[in-house]
């Protein structure tokens, strides 16, 4: 069972850090999409940079990097919940301190979506309708990633999954709002950049 955990929080880690966007970006447009728009590796940047169909891509695919780790544990490896947990946290630290881009990733916030799906689906659906709520209401991506990932703590105990679950997402939510600082800057300051859906 350790060694199992072990290696599945590794090969989450190891998915996570798959850099989505940079290879789709380059693929779609030969752009470093590191060097475009906000710089930033995720979805909402390759959608404004890229286009469409490689947004679209490059979310699913930050989704996959935080489902797959955590269902092969469960269902290959029948790990327990805290090795589950762990490997949610390897694959979500992998996408923000990728080892392929020398440490610096992307906000988490697909994959941060993408862990919750596997771990507690209902709760994630829930912060799901959320950030779309928030979104098409006032226009912000980031302000609709940092409503979504505050709120999932209480819709994972008002759903009533394990404390374990609700503690991972604090943490999670943690890393979210600290990688959001400069957004929220922007938010006050009326300068953050608004998506249309």
């Amino acid at each position: 069972m350790v060694l199992a955990g072990v290696l599945t929080a590794v090969g989450g880690y190891l998915m996570g850090s798959i850099p989505t966007g940079v290879v789709l970006a380059r693929a779609f447009t030969q752009a470093d999409i590191r060097r475009a728009g906000s710089g930033n590796i995720g979805a909402t940047n390759v959608y404004r940079t890229a286009g469409r169909l490689p947004g679209l891509l490059t979310l699913i695919g930050d989704v996959l990097k935080g489902v797959v780790p955590v269902l092969i544990g469960r269902y290959a490896l029948d790990l327990s919940r805290d090795w589950l947990a762990l490997a949610a946290l390897a694959a979500f630290l992998g996408h923000l301190y990728p080892i392929y881009l020398s440490w610096r990733g992307g906000k988490g916030v697909a994959t941060f979506f993408g862990i919750f799906l596997a771990l507690s689906p209902l709760a994630a659906a829930a912060s799901a309708v959320l950030w779309l709520g928030t979104v098409r209401r006032w226009g912000y991506s980031s302000l609709g990633s940092l409503v979504a990932a505050l709120a999932m703590p209480t819709w994972i105990g008002l759903f009533g999954y394990p404390r374990l679950y609700i503690l991972l997402s604090a943490v999670v939510a943690t890393f979210i709002v600290l990688r959001h600082r400069e957004n929220i800057s922007r938010l006050l300051g009326g300068t953050e950049a608004k998506v249309a859906l």
